[in-house]
């Protein structure tokens, strides 16, 4: 693709129906957008009673932010319904030639696209991205919900200090060997001496 470049991108319209009315307060969030701006504005329409329904919605890098603007407006107020739907945004990309003779290209990609649906009021609860009233994490992580293992410290087996007085099985003149403790220098100085006063006895 190094003899064109890219020009413009058209979203392919979507007429797939949505759960929500025409009067829903619907937010757009974008790569670039910034939470807090989103966030204040989204609170002071949503603390008015005539807004009873809000929609969330992005596209590609914009999914993970849509999401966390949800969470901290359903953080914000109480029982609150939610309908999740994820779906694959269809944009055509137009790429123009930079040489003459090369024809003008037009491409289909599919993007990932997030709606989130936070009302006031009942919702469809048999949908299947519905969400009832104070959970939060049942659809975003459904392992979260699973026991952890404990964690525990691993010992390993007990070294053996020098000079410790380690067991050796050394065989006895009969050929049996002997539990015998090997001692330290001090001991085996201490056996020296006592066995010269026997022999100096006799």
């Amino acid at each position: 693709m190094e003899n064109y470049e890219k020009g413009e991108v058209v979203a392919v319209p979507d007429d797939t129906p949505t759960p929500w009315g025409d009067d829903v307060l619907e937010m757009k969030v974008q790569h670039g957008s910034k939470v807090r701006n989103l966030m204040g504005f989204a609170v002071r329409k949503f603390k008015d009673e005539t807004v009873r329904q809000i929609v969330w919605s992005g596209s590609d890098k914009a999914v993970s932010k849509t999401v966390t603007c949800a969470e901290i407006l359903k953080r914000k107020f109480k029982n609150i319904h939610q309908i999740t739907k994820i779906k694959y945004k269809i944009v055509e990309e137009i790429w123009e030639p930079k040489m003459e003779g090369l024809d003008r290209l037009k491409v289909k990609r599919q993007i990932p696209a997030i709606s989130i649906l936070l009302s006031k009021d009942a919702v469809d609860k048999d949908d299947q991205g519905y969400q009832a009233p104070g959970t939060y994490d049942s659809l975003w992580n459904p392992a979260s919900q699973q026991p952890r293992a404990k964690p525990g410290k691993k010992r390993g087996p007990p070294s053996n200090a020098r000079g410790g007085g380690q067991k050796s099985k050394s065989p006895k003149p009969d050929g049996t060997p002997s539990n015998k403790k090997q001692g330290g220098r001090g001991q085996r100085k201490g056996g020296d001496r006592q066995q010269g006063k026997v022999q100096d006895r006799g």
